[in-house]
């Protein structure tokens, strides 16, 4: 990948902008630290010197005191700032002859002030000399003076200036090194990211069944590749229950259909009584009505795949709801010659039209797989902050393989059996799931005892869903 083609969002330039900002960051530090030391040190260095050549002179400047004695010193004077350019001398009293150096009303004003070092700025020269003043007291002809030495601070200044300027670039320098390889560095590490990304685009349906490699992967990689396998697994059982979703309702939809269309064109074929229309369109309103039955089924569910909640709850006795039930299921009830007895009571907040639908569902369930003259169970329990209602019928054992399945939506244990007739299209159970959801709770099953168990848990509290 060429720089023109990188993203302005990439993780590796991402990178390669903190390596920067990090190594701006020490670069600034070190070099500032280093700045301040090497100028304290330069800062020292005109003072020692300045202290060292008063020191030589100091003990010649007090032990003379008349004018041919002065002589030689100024003599002396003019050889030392002879030899070293960045040197001079001032020698300031209220007597001209034991004055030196010419000192101007510049001078003279500022030898006036407190002894020790200081800074002079004189206006032919930009740097700043630093000066010694000291005071020589009064010895025999010669009265007392200012004596000022001062240094040139020019190549003191030019030498902090360098290492500035040094300073300044090797950050320049560094920073724009450690761009480059803080770039590097980022892709090499970012190679086995880049591969897994390779993988993961190979994965697409209706091939579901690869998956990352997690065999010498980084541990924050290994971690990344088994949580998108395990969603890998989610989304290849969700397809696949999608694409028998999909055939199941295509069956569903397909059987009324075709009873419609065969039904209308045998009708059509020659003439038929009013009698025998009035027939074949109550047929037809049948089917339909299954088909509304069927697609309305659909929709809720879509609905509560949405996240839909039961907001309309009430507080409600669970036995009355499931003789309200029974009352409504009572011609189903005696055509199937089966009977119902129900046991235990618990209050609980419901959306009443909803817990109605899930217990008309568990009961036709029930109803369907009862022989006649045998009795189903319906039992009310209430503990651990949860209610169950559960519905046993008596029948043959059910394979434990399918009972994980069984509220799942056109699922059947004989998947031989096509379960059209009888307003049976296999959606039953799961919107008694969907509804268990929707109120926060869920639903169990178990077949044990010559006895097969519906049923739904809810809580017995009210909560935020």
């Amino acid at each position: 990948m060429s720089w023109k083609t990188v993203p302005v969002n990439s993780i590796a330039l991402r990178l390669s902008a903190l390596f920067i900002l990090v190594a701006l960051g020490v670069f600034v530090l070190i070099g500032s630290a280093l700045y301040r030391q090497v100028d304290r040190s330069l800062d020292l260095l005109p003072a020692a010197e300045l202290d060292a050549r008063f020191s030589v002179l100091e003990s010649t400047l007090n032990r003379f005191g008349t004018p041919d004695h002065w002589a030689k010193i100024y003599n002396k004077l003019n050889l030392l700032s002879e030899e070293d350019k960045r040197i001079r001398f001032w020698v300031v009293g209220s007597d001209p002859d034991f004055e030196y150096g010419h000192p101007s009303a510049l001078v003279r004003a500022f030898a006036k002030g407190a002894e020790g070092m200081r800074d002079l700025y004189l206006p032919e020269h930009p740097y700043p000399y630093k000066v010694l003043v000291s005071e020589l007291p009064a010895l025999g002809q010669r009265p007392a003076v200012r004596f000022l030495i001062g240094i040139d601070t020019e190549t003191f200044w030019q030498a902090q200036h360098s290492l500035l300027v040094a300073i300044v670039g090797l950050a320049v320098l560094g920073v724009l090194l450690a761009s480059v390889l803080g770039y590097w560095v980022a892709r090499i590490g970012l190679r086995p990211l880049l591969a897994l990304s390779n993988e993961a685009q190979a994965l697409a349906p209706p091939r579901l069944d690869g998956r990352l490699q997690t065999v010498n992967l980084a541990p924050e990689l290994a971690q990344f590749a088994g949580a998108f396998n395990a969603a890998l697994d989610r989304v290849s059982q969700a397809y696949s229950r999608l694409e028998a979703f999909n055939a199941d309702v295509a069956h569903e939809l397909r059987s009324p259909l075709t009873n419609l269309i065969g039904q209308t064109q045998v009708a059509l074929t020659r003439g038929r009584s009013a009698e025998h229309y009035f027939e074949v369109l109550q047929s037809n309103l049948e089917e339909l009505e299954r088909l509304r039955s069927i697609i309305n089924d659909m929709l809720f569910l879509a609905s509560a795949d949405q996240g839909s909640k039961a907001t309309a709850l009430t507080q409600a006795s669970l036995a009355e709801e499931v003789a309200t039930t029974l009352d409504y299921l009572d011609f189903i009830l005696e055509d199937a010659q089966v009977s119902v007895s129900v046991s235990g009571d618990a209050q609980a907040p419901i959306e009443t039209a909803q817990l109605r639908r899930a217990l008309i569902n568990l009961l036709n369930n029930a109803v369907q797989h009862t022989a006649p003259g045998r009795m189903i169970e319906v039992r009310i329990e209430a503990g651990d902050g949860q209610v169950s209602i559960a519905v046993s019928n008596p029948g043959p054992a059910i394979d434990a393989a399918h009972l994980p399945l069984l509220f799942e939506r056109f699922y059947r244990v004989d998947a031989a059996r096509s379960n059209s007739g009888g307003g049976n299209h296999g959606l039953g159970l799961a919107i008694v799931k969907a509804i268990a959801l929707m109120h926060g709770g869920e639903v169990f099953v178990h077949s044990e005892g010559g006895a097969n168990t519906f049923g739904l848990r809810l809580p017995s509290q009210g909560q935020r869903l």
